[in-house]
This record gives C-alpha cells, sequence and structure tokens, in this order.
C-alpha cells in the first residue's frame, strides 16, 4: 500500500509568518522523504486572506520541495487548471519534472470558489458548470499533446495554438514541415521547451466527486481522487470509476486501481487526547469547505441530512476520521483496504489550526507504529 501526504498549509494569521510556514513544510517533506512515504501533494487556492488555504502555487512549491528531497514524488492536489493559460502550465510541469528527476504527479482541478475564478478567469465560473466543464476538457487536451509530443498543435472552441497566419523565417531555425506550412511560410505546430522527463508525460489525477466527473476521469484514462464520503458511500463511487474505466480500457480493472483516497489523520497515545489535540483543527477544515457543499457527502447511502444536524466530532469521526490510537488508526485503513481494495492512501494531516509539533508527533506516530503494519503484507504478499 502506498502512502503520500496531502499538504493543504492552513492557519488563521499565518500569513504575517509565511517564511516559517514554510520552513515547517520544508522540514515535513524531508522527514516524509527519508522515512518512504510515496508522495507529498500541494494545494491551489488563491485570495484566502482567512487563512485556510494557503498555497496559491502548488508546482512552484514543488520546484522548492524537489531541491531539499530524493525520491518523495511531488504532486498536486490540484493544479485549478481553468485558472492557467494551457501553454504555461504545460511548461511549469515539464521544468518541475525535469527539476526532479520525473518525480511530478500532476493533479487537476476544475475549481470551487467564484472569487477565484472571478478574478482568474470568469470562463471559469462554478455557476457556469457547462462551460467550466469545457474549458477544463480542452485545457487537458492540450497539456496532454503539449506534454505528449515533439510538435503539437490545438484547434479548439476555446483555445488555437499557434494562432493562424504566424510568419516565421529566422536563419538559425531552418524551415521545416514538422512545424511549417512551407508553401505559406507559417508556423503550423509549436514545441513545448522544456518536454517533461517522464514520457510521454507525467501521471494525471483529477479531483473527482459527482458521478458525472468519476465516469469522465474514468473514460479518459485519467486517476482519480476522492476525500470526504464515508466508506459505504466510497464503494458505490469506487465500482463506478472501476466500471467506466474497464470498458473505457476493455479489461476488467480490478476494484480500487487508479484511485487514491485522502483521510483526515491524527495519531496519539489515546483516543482522548486526538480528540483534545486535534478535533477543533479538523472541524475547521470542515466548516470552510461545508459551506458550499452541505453535509450530504458526509451520509450513507439513504442517509439524509438531519433537520439541525450539526457539524461536530461525535457526527465526523465515525464516518471518516482516522483520529485516534495507532491500533484504531490501522483498523479504520485496514477497513478501507478491505471494503475498497484501496491501494493509495493520502493523510490529510496539516489540520487548519494544529500547532507544527502536534502534526509531527502525530505523523511520526503514523510513520512508526502504523504504516510498518501495511508494508509488511505488502512484501509478504509480493513474497507469496
Amino acid at each position: 500500500m502506498k502512502f503520500g501526504i496531502f499538504a493543504n498549509l492552513a492557519g488563521q494569521g499565518r500569513h504575517e509568518e509565511y517564511d516559517k510556514v514554510l520552513d515547517e513544510a520544508r522540514e515535513q517533506a524531508v522527514y516524509c522523504d527519508e522515512t518512504g512515504y510515496d508522495s507529498i501533494w500541494y494545494t491551489e487556492h488563491h485570495f484566502g486572506h482567512e487563512g485556510n488555504e494557503l498555497i496559491s502555487n502548488p508546482i512552484l512549491m514543488g520546484v522548492d520541495i524537489a531541491a531539499r528531497t530524493k525520491n518523495i514524488r511531488i504532486g498536486q492536489a490540484a493544479n485549478v487548471i481553468t485558472f492557467w493559460h494551457p501553454l504555461r502550465l504545460a511548461e511549469d510541469i515539464a521544468m518541475l519534472d525535469q527539476l526532479s528527476k520525473g518525480r511530478v504527479e500532476v493533479g487537476l482541478a476544475r475549481g470551487l470558489y467564484g472569487r477565484e475564478a472571478a478574478n482568474l478567469n470568469t470562463l471559469a465560473d462554478p455557476k457556469n458548470q457547462e462551460q467550466n466543464r469545457a474549458l477544463f476538457e480542452e485545457t487537458l487536451d492540450i497539456l496532454k499533446k503539449s506534454l505528449s509530443n515533439r510538435f503539437f498543435s490545438h484547434e479548439g472552441d476555446i483555445y488555437q495554438f499557434p494562432p493562424k497566419g504566424l510568419k516565421w523565417s529566422h536563419p538559425m531555425s531552418p524551415q521545416s514541415p514538422e512545424f511549417m506550412d512551407m508553401e505559406k511560410g507559417e508556423i503550423n505546430k509549436i514545441s513545448l521547451m522544456p518536454g517533461p522527463y517522464q514520457r510521454p508525460h507525467p501521471p494525471l489525477w483529477q479531483v473527482i466527486d459527482s458521478p458525472r466527473s468519476i465516469e469522465w476521469a474514468a473514460e479518459n484514462d485519467i486517476k482519480g481522487i476522492f476525500w470526504m464520503p464515508t466508506v459505504k458511500e466510497l464503494k458505490g463511487r469506487f465500482e463506478l470509476y472501476r466500471e467506466k474505466a474497464s470498458k473505457a480500457r476493455g479489461y476488467d480493472v480490478p476494484l480500487g486501481e487508479g484511485i487514491a483516497l485522502v483521510r483526515d489523520v491524527y495519531v496519539a497515545e489515546t483516543m482522548e487526547q486526538a480528540r483534545q489535540d486535534a478535533a477543533e483543527a479538523v472541524l475547521n477544515n470542515y466548516r470552510w469547505i461545508c459551506h458550499w457543499r452541505g453535509l450530504g457527502n458526509l451520509m450513507d447511502p439513504g442517509e439524509e441530512v438531519k433537520p439541525g444536524q450539526e457539524l461536530d466530532y461525535d457526527f465526523l469521526h465515525p464516518r471518516n476520521l482516522l483520529f485516534g490510537t495507532p491500533d484504531y488508526v490501522a483498523e479504520k485503513i485496514q477497513e478501507l483496504k478491505d471494503e475498497l481494495n484501496l491501494e493509495y492512501l493520502m493523510l490529510w494531516v496539516n489540520h487548519n489550526g494544529l500547532s507544527h509539533d502536534k502534526m509531527m508527533k502525530s505523523l511520526k506516530l503514523f510513520t512508526e507504529k502504523v504504516m510498518p503494519r501495511f508494508q509488511e503484507k505488502s512484501v509478504q504478499l509480493n513474497w507469496g
């Protein structure tokens, strides 16, 4: 089983000590690199003066982490690609892949917050879902083309690369039918520089939730990242991804293949200590996101949100939190493996308002007392 870190850095007032936030993130990444974690993933959010999300550019963050680590893979969970110029995004991904010598995992998202879209790209307005999806899909198409080919072109509803009628003549750039219409002397293809280290391109992931997004990702060979739902609800979503992926690929895809699950994690010596240390911090994460999403995504199939239901620790803990002793957390991970055949678990450990010291203490307990149980089982299975 693979373990990664979902590093959504957060904390009210921390914009005033951002240098310290970065130092703490570096310590976390180096520790995870040295102790066998597969990956670390950084988020993208903008204009968040409240402190609930503190990284605006996960690729740039990844460059810093790549320079300080040797083995851990560096992901974005996710690049909100509807906010980016597709060619600039492709160039930055390729550059990070080169700088890290092929350690990049590319996460993709459509965007959730209207405040972000209104200031970065009005075409990405989440209130217009059809337009948002069209922009996402065309941007992704350009990413794939540009990262996978020496020369490429694109003509879509939103973008055209290169534009028609672009003349090109330079003695140090010999004309070639590889990228030119020789009769017109016009460029009809362009080349990404640099290309990625991994070929044809780094692995692609999408943060998915709705049935439509799950189906689209599976049908287009995009790996999926889930977060909130209960095990019972996730089982149906995993099955939907498996069904659509199997049909698209022409063979039976095993349940859980191509899927990662984010789970909020806090490990302590006792159940009560976990609650005391981190309950309020993890609730801050959910108070922020559930303001838009509501509580419906935390319900079992067929279960409805009760009138007046409050978002509190007693409601949340049994549904999806890996908060407790090493034994309790290991038991819940085993349930994920048994029910979902989960292969990839991302730990959300940077809870909103939790001190760095407590986060690191919890992370070390997980590393030393939980993770080895699943690594050992993996070795036994491999050697049969």
